[in-house]
């Protein structure tokens, strides 16, 4: 039974030395989920939710589902926002929620500076049920599940112009350690510090065209830094394709419609680059942002949103 219960320490252990949080290769179309400051920046509100698929073919593979929601108040200066999640990977599961609150700073004409910062709750969750231990009778896995509760807190900001972005957010500010109340085994597992970076930037050409570099940076010690780089090309603010790379991890590409500046919807497939690929078929992402209740007239705003 101990040994079982050690397994399963060791997996969340793991976790905890590796990048914690969910990952989206669509993450130019969601930036309030990595980010809080991104909260207000936008002209009307917004609701995004993405679907992600990992590692096909690969049994107990992550699944991540994201939904944040954002949006400036009539004041322009101030935004808030909130985000919920589940991230399942085998028989464990992180849920996770956090609304925020964000402050706009005119630094010039054209540009502005938000700062912000968010707090809530994490729940990581082991499911007895899918292991199976020697003992049918085991207490330790009578409730079926194996819970960690823990307060979380985010802190960003976000430098903006109508043709470019520049923003970092260091999630997981409160380092908690994960503690299972029905489990009297130490664990090592914390929420370790992450930072991310992320910028971009929009080429126009004539009326219809418009390329757009982003970058995101991820940094998680000790696990290794990833960086995404992708290139989008739009057509006539509706149609987009592109693709992208993510170090030590994967090529992407990208397909995505945006109807009447309302409804965008989006598609992105993952072409593993590791070992992992002689085993999984790639990793497949939906999203789905829905635009309502226009506050701001005239403001600038951010390439990828336009």
């Amino acid at each position: 039974m101990k040994q079982i219960i050690y397994i399963a320490v060791l997996m969340l252990s793991l976790t905890a030395k590796g990048q914690q949080l969910p990952q989206q290769t669509q993450f130019m179309f969601n930036q309030y989920a990595f980010n809080p400051a991104y909260a207000g920046v936008t002209d009307s509100w917004e609701a995004v939710a993405n679907n992600r698929y990992q590692w096909i073919g690969i049994t107990d593979a992550p699944r991540t589902f994201t939904l944040t929601a954002q949006g400036p108040f009539k004041n322009e200066k101030m935004g808030i926002g909130g985000f919920v999640y589940t991230d399942i990977v085998g028989p464990t599961r992180r849920l996770g929620f956090q609304v925020s609150y964000s402050y706009h700073v005119q630094i010039s004409e054209t540009i502005k500076l938000s700062l912000a910062a968010s707090f809530g709750f994490n729940q990581w969750l082991l499911d007895a049920d899918k292991i199976t231990t020697i003992d049918d009778n085991d207490p330790f896995f009578s409730n079926g599940l194996i819970k960690s509760f823990s307060p979380d807190a985010k802190f960003g900001f976000y430098l903006y112009h109508k043709n470019w972005y520049l923003g970092g957010a260091l999630p997981q500010l409160i380092h908690n350690k994960l503690k299972f109340n029905n489990v009297i085994v130490d664990t090592r597992s914390y929420l370790e510090d992450h930072f991310y970076i992320n910028g971009g930037y929009i080429f126009r050409f004539g009326d219809d065209w418009q390329l757009e570099p982003t970058a995101l940076v991820k940094i998680a010690y000790p696990a290794p830094t990833k960086i995404d780089l992708a290139l989008k090309v739009m057509y006539k603010n509706a149609l987009w394709i592109g693709g992208g790379y993510r170090t030590n991890d994967a090529l992407y590409a990208m397909i995505g419609y945006n109807h009447d500046q309302k409804l965008k919807l989006g598609y992105a497939y993952d072409f593993t680059t590791t070992a992992l690929k002689n085993y999984s078929n790639g990793s497949h992402e939906l999203f789905m942002a829905v635009t309502f209740g226009k506050i701001k007239k005239g403001n600038i705003n951010t390439p990828s949103l336009e």
